[in-house]
């Protein structure tokens, strides 16, 4: 090729890569619409994996596609060390809930405790990629879940590392837990795209226990507060609670411990009595609660009085071992918690956040650790007679930590061991700095209302 041939392609280059220059340029303002981002498509998406039966025998697993996928099947097989698997798996048909989208559910009956199984999802012809999760053992074992408070807001951007972050530091959990608010507004489709975007392959593995906060409920034309439609397509959870609360209020035995989902967001007197017949027939050696709404806050002027005089009687009669909340978007947490003058007392009460959105913390005796501006996701393991738990920051710092240890009779016996990091908490600069803020901020509200 001669030089001027070389001269002119050189040429012909620069231009066009000016002129594509040009066209980014023109074009790097624009934003796509989260619709599009996170529209449904006929290859599955939001895949996740439930419990709604025994955890030691069955498995439940949920996925959207578009409108056009009128039907929806799973397959199951055994877990092997090649890919021979695949000529063995069964296929058990989904129950589908048609809509503008398409959510498909399935469960999975009669496996094996204990065992590992692979599973894909699709129409028969698109299917997902082949997932991996193990049963729970069938009596006592030891188990490790990991607890996360409000998740809620910029999900993928900011809250995507924490989740990843804890399961890299728990990656043979058996679950992971949600104390609510796990969007911000429950009606709007893409903001669970960015929750499960922010997880990804993490929730198709790892399975979901989620109890629901005020951010999963709306007022609709009636001006009356229900609990999104998003949260029973995509979540298949037992239906063993109070009537009228189906998969929001539920337990579950899983390897010694039972774990209950309380409602805090309505027919809260009605559970009282289910939770006290609940506890009253508990074979396991832990007992660990989860709601949204804590009955000790992290601040005065979100105390949840009526909720604790209804609740707290109950939690102390039968020593539940530990409550894990959300909602107040700082961190606090007590030691065994002395009972109402009745009762036994002996609870740890636990408020978390592990999104970004955070408010003032407002220190209150019963908490023996305390942060604020601080995203954290929590690691449970409980062993025989020993309950231990860590809380760990969005890089993974050990941030708080204690042990519980039965003793027969007896409130449990607790051990604070040093943590190194110190308390994340505002300076009164810092208080003042966000007061001010937050009233000019009002002030140009009122002020663009009033226009």
């Amino acid at each position: 090729m001669k030089d001027s041939q070389f001269r002119w392609l050189g040429l012909c280059a620069a231009a066009l890569a000016l002129l594509l220059g040009y066209q980014v340029a023109g074009q790097k303002d624009r934003k796509v619409a989260e619709a599009v981002i996170y529209r449904a498509t006929p290859v599955p998406d939001r895949i996740l994996l439930t419990w709604r039966g025994d955890p030691a025998t069955t498995a439940a697993v949920t996925w959207r596609t578009d409108a056009t996928v009128a039907g929806g099947v799973a397959q199951i097989a055994v877990a092997e060390d090649g890919p021979l698997f695949v000529k063995k798996a069964k296929a058990v048909n989904a129950v589908v809930e048609k809509g503008p989208e398409n959510y498909h559910s399935v469960q999975f009956t009669g496996l094996q405790p204990d065992s590992q199984y692979v599973y894909r999802v699709g129409d028969g012809t698109n299917w997902s990629d082949w997932n991996q999760f193990r049963t729970a053992a069938a009596g006592p074992a030891p188990l490790e879940f990991i607890y996360v408070g409000d998740a809620q807001n910029d999900l993928y951007s900011l809250w995507s590392r924490l989740i990843r972050q804890g399961y890299s530091d728990a990656p043979k959990a058996r679950f992971i837990l949600h104390a609510g608010d796990l969007v911000n507004r429950g009606v709007m489709d893409y903001e669970w795209g960015e929750w499960h975007a922010a997880a990804g392959w993490i929730n198709r593995s790892v399975f979901s226990v989620p109890t629901p906060g005020n951010h999963e409920y709306a007022a609709g034309d009636d001006k009356v507060r229900r609990l999104t439609g998003h949260w029973r397509k995509q979540f298949t959870l037992p239906e063993n609670g109070v009537a009228g609360l189906e998969e929001t209020n539920y337990w579950f035995d899983i390897q010694g411990v039972r774990i209950v989902s309380m409602n805090s967001n309505e027919r809260q007197q009605e559970q009282t009595a289910w939770l006290d017949k609940l506890l009253a027939n508990n074979p396991n050696k832990w007992t660990i609660l989860t709601f949204h709404h804590p009955i000790l806050s992290t601040a005065k002027g979100r105390d949840n009085k009526e909720l604790r005089e209804m609740w707290q009687p109950v939690f102390d009669k039968y020593r539940v071992d530990i409550v894990l909340t959300g909602h107040d978007h700082t961190y606090g947490r007590s030691n065994v918690a002395t009972g109402t003058s009745t009762q036994k007392g002996g609870t740890v009460y636990v408020v978390s956040v592990s999104g970004p959105k955070m408010y003032s913390l407002e220190r209150e005796p019963w908490m023996q650790r305390a942060a604020e501006d601080t995203q954290l996701y929590q690691i449970i393991r409980v062993d025989g007679k020993q309950l231990r738990y860590e809380a760990r920051t969005a890089r993974g710092a050990l941030y708080d930590a204690f042990t519980l240890t039965k003793v027969s009779g007896k409130p449990n016996k607790i051990s604070n061991p040093r943590v190194m990091e110190p308390e994340h908490l505002r300076t009164e600069a810092e208080r003042a700095a966000i007061i001010k803020e937050s009233a000019v901020r009002k002030a140009e509200q009122e002020k663009k209302a009033a226009k």
